[in-house]
């Protein structure tokens, strides 16, 4: 789902920034203080520094490292860090529910009347639905012994961690699991890149598919289904008679979707009138500081579900490029890769790491962590986005707490046309592999990400664990950025160097 590109846009409706000091909606001044928030009781000294960071575009790495380590000490501090910050947003991002109209905080969305109602539309597929997992990579169609091949080459080269390999495998043994039968899956954001509606519409599942009004995205969405065997279910804006309303025909005349950042409780009761039971896919998308709007909403969205249905799931995907705790076989096996590099490798990465004041070609942990730090957060995508993606693990963790059934899985770095348009992005993504980084195609990371969503659907969400972060760490896809020799941002610059042609081609 995409929204306008900044927060002092002129929007006048729907969920806001709050207005600072200076009379200007700003995204720093909110991301500082859910920060500082968050951190408040676990760590103050680390409030204090997210308070008075006075260059947060740049500056905002340090600190959200620090949440990830200031909730290492136990479950609890994890834990009152992710139910902090969520109420600090909620308790700092406005909602206007008509221009000229009183803003209130996000929280009053949970229960606030909705404006309007929509209506349903379905269209289903026309294919024979896939009887059995197969997964594309590099023009081919792996399945079977091919596949597992494949799983057991990423475990070895550290692309994907060992418990990823295990969740596919047993998706792949059972094949009936792909349909989710009697399931729906809301998928926020039906037109994302890396979002799992192509593919669960080949496996036939029934699936609710939310973006915004635009009729080619729908339109696209429609090509899709057709080439489905599952069914999708689409919010339309009723017709002005109250007549009936056709599948294709609401897609095309722009009357299938709607804007979250402005309609969460008429999303919400739609939803809420769903078959169950439900899992609610967050895979919204927005550039720079819509992102943040639109993650605020989907969340606002998601407590009003949870108040709302008692069977409702909820599924995310994690980004690679942020900041993870990370299991002791990972720091080894980066650890092993530091120490057996090549002694061109040795002898380059001293002047180079002298000349930047040690910034550049960085061992990524300390030997024998345990959990080891992963910091993958890449400084050109922003305060906004790591504020988003984080958001959603907070989430993630307070509902897991509370007994429902999540699925947020680590995602591969993959080549997206977000990231392509930034060339600094294409071109690291483009050197990458020359530090034992894997940069997935879409299509590969579609397939593998909705297998995973199918295992934790079946299997309670996964195993239970003793802390969030080993939760986190369960089954990720991470590329290799958790296994690599070198910390992934000491890396990045040489990367986009050796990578520049590549991506210009």
């Amino acid at each position: 789902m995409n929204g306008p590109a900044s927060s002092d846009d002129g929007e006048t409706a729907g969920v806001l920034f709050p207005v600072a000091a200076d009379g200007r909606r700003s995204t720093s001044a909110l991301g500082r203080a859910v920060v500082a928030d968050a951190m408040r009781r676990v760590d103050p000294a680390g409030a204090l520094g997210a308070e008075q960071e006075t260059n947060w575009r740049t500056g905002y790495l340090t600190h959200f490292r620090r949440l990830i380590e200031a909730g290492l000490a136990a479950k609890e501090a994890a834990l009152s860090i992710a139910g902090e910050g969520l109420g600090s947003l909620h308790g700092r991002m406005r909602a206007v529910a008509a221009p000229g109209g009183p803003e209130t905080e996000l929280s009053a969305l949970v229960t606030a009347p909705a404006q309007r109602a929509f209506g349903s539309a379905e269209v289903t597929g026309t294919r024979v639905a896939e009887s059995a997992l197969s997964l594309p990579y590099h023009g081919q169609l792996l399945r079977g012994a091919e596949l597992a091949r494949r799983l057991d080459s990423w475990v070895e080269a550290g692309v994907i961690e060992p418990t990823c390999a295990e969740a596919v495998r047993t998706v792949a043994a059972h094949p009936d699991w792909l349909s989710l039968t009697g399931q729906t899956v809301v998928v926020l954001g039906a037109g994302a890149e890396i979002g799992p509606l192509p593919v669960l519409l080949r496996w036939g599942v029934r699936v609710a598919g939310v973006d915004l009004p635009q009729p080619h995205l729908w339109e696209r969405i429609a090509a899709t289904v057709r080439e489905g065997a599952g069914s999708l279910l689409v919010p339309v804006s009723q017709e002005p008679d109250g007549s009936g309303t056709d599948a294709l025909d609401a897609m095309a005349a722009g009357r299938a979707g709607l804007d979250l950042a402005r309609d969460v409780p008429a999303l919400a009761d739609w939803i809420a009138g769903l078959d169950g039971p439900v899992t609610l896919g967050n895979y919204v998308y927005a550039d720079g500081a819509a992102n943040v709007r639109v993650c605020a909403a989907a969340d606002a969205l998601t407590r009003r579900l949870q108040a709302a249905r008692d069977d409702l799931a909820l599924a995310f995907l994690a980004t690679p490029t942020d900041v993870f705790a990370v299991p002791a076989g990972a720091v080894a096996q980066s650890v092993h890769a530091y120490e057996t590099r090549s002694r061109f490798g040795k002898l380059a990465g001293r002047p180079l790491r002298t000349v930047s004041g040690g910034r550049l070609l960085r061992r990524a942990y300390v030997p024998g962590a345990d959990p080891g730090i992963n910091d993958s957060l890449v400084a050109q995508q922003g305060p906004n986005y790591a504020l988003a993606k984080r958001l959603q693990r907070w989430r993630a963790s307070a509902a897991r707490a509370g007994g429902t059934t999540v699925s947020l899985n680590v995602a591969p770095p993959t080549r997206t046309r977000s990231v392509i348009k930034n060339r600094a992005l294409a071109a690291a993504y483009a050197g990458a592999h020359r530090f034992g980084a894997e940069v997935f195609e879409p299509e590969t990371t579609r397939v593998l990400m909705a297998a995973l969503l199918v295992h934790d659907l079946h299997t309670g969400g996964g195993p239970a664990h003793a802390h969030p972060w080993q939760d986190e760490a369960y089954a990720a896809a991470h590329g290799g950025l958790w296994r690599i020799a070198y910390a992934p941002r000491s890396a990045l610059g040489l990367a986009a160097l050796l990578g520049y042609g590549a991506a210009r081609a």
